[in-house]
């Protein structure tokens, strides 16, 4: 069977980690990335041999091209015409135009959680709602918070079911090495209810959900608090087995040295995974707690790489490359890499 033309729009912090997961696939082909500017991100993908394609989604910024020794392959119009579905990573609103030069071609695209919902058919996760996606058009992401979190209620939800859920977001400011949101020694809190608990409803309608969020001056992931009141009783072990079960739920301990976000960012790079990146949610051990019939617990979120596993099975959704759930995150999951851990030892 053919493999299935991929390309990415944006090579900024998920783009770049994109592309790297369709390279991973074994029935994928990266035919090549796309940006506006000589960014950071692109610099590098020079000096590291130009891995994959590069296209000009601006083609009058050639000559600064050029002259940074970047060689292009053609314009993002070109990139559009080459593949059969397009990763839109670009800045928030930008999605929503390309979509038109998505639509004049006839290619299927896929949309992270910064778009509007309606920049697309079907409001996405790979495991909640993977059907609602199969050979639709256009697909959006949830956002990071919000896709571990729904990995994390969806989990219990299949066990036992989930009634409603509250939840606080404890949420890093910006991504490590942006500037955009200054220097700061302060907490910021959102009006709730928070998004992600409105995003979840959306994918999970059955679920009564709400949330606050509150901003934090660090850069290493979210750590987001949840109180879920399950359909059926459940005891702490109960739920911690339910996490050991899934595949991109790591169960960590305190005891082992996990105190918190940083921890695991650290374990990442000593692990010696690229960037330091981790598709899985870490959920603690010792947070899983009841209150009355409510279980209580804390999950990690590292922002940056949590939503590529879900990104790549939107692709295979769209795509029709596999049309059950558990195939098709099974077959993602094996290209990433996710959960060797389990197997060590």
């Amino acid at each position: 069977m053919a493999k299935v033309k991929v390309g990415v729009a944006g090579y900024g912090v998920i783009g770049q980690r994109l592309a790297d997961g369709v390279a991973l696939q074994g029935d994928m082909e990266l035919v090549g990335v796309a940006d506006v500017a000589v960014t950071l991100s692109v610099r590098a993908l020079r000096e590291k041999g130009m891995p994959y394609k590069f296209f000009l989604a601006a083609p009058e910024k050639r000559e600064e091209f050029d002259k940074a020794g970047i060689p292009v392959s053609g314009t993002l119009e070109d990139l559009v015409q080459q593949v059969d579905v397009i990763l839109d990573a670009t800045s928030a609103g930008v999605g929503a135009k390309n979509r038109l030069l998505y639509e004049k071609y006839g290619k299927k695209a896929i949309f992270q959680g910064g778009e509007k919902n309606s920049v697309a058919d079907v409001f996405f996760h790979g495991y909640a709602n993977y059907e609602k996606g199969i050979g639709a058009q256009f697909l959006k992401l949830t956002s990071c918070n919000t896709t571990g979190l729904i990995r994390a209620v969806d989990c219990i939800d299949r066990k036992v079911g989930v009634e409603k859920v509250a939840i606080t977001i404890i949420r890093r400011v910006a991504d490590p090495g942006d500037y955009h949101r200054g220097l700061t020694n302060a907490l910021q809190i959102d009006k709730a209810p928070s998004h992600q608990a409105l995003d979840l409803m959306t994918i999970m309608p059955h679920v009564d959900a709400t949330g606050i969020l509150v901003h934090t001056p660090v850069t290493h992931g979210h750590i987001i608090t949840v109180v879920a009141t399950p359909k059926k009783s459940v005891t702490p072990e109960n739920v911690i087995e339910f996490f050991r079960e899934h595949p991109r739920i790591r169960v960590v301990s305190i005891a082992e040295g996990f105190l918190g976000n940083a921890s695991l960012f650290r374990y990442a790079r000593d692990l010696g995974n690229p960037r330091g990146d981790m598709y899985e949610i870490a959920a603690w051990e010792d947070t899983v707690v009841m209150s009355g019939k409510d279980v209580m617990f804390a999950i990690n979120v590292p922002q940056e790489a949590v939503v590529i596993p879900e990104n790549m099975d939107a692709v295979r959704a769209c795509m029709r490359m596999q049309l059950d759930r558990i195939e098709a995150t099974d077959t993602t999951n094996r290209y990433l890499g996710i959960g060797k851990w389990r197997n060590v030892g």
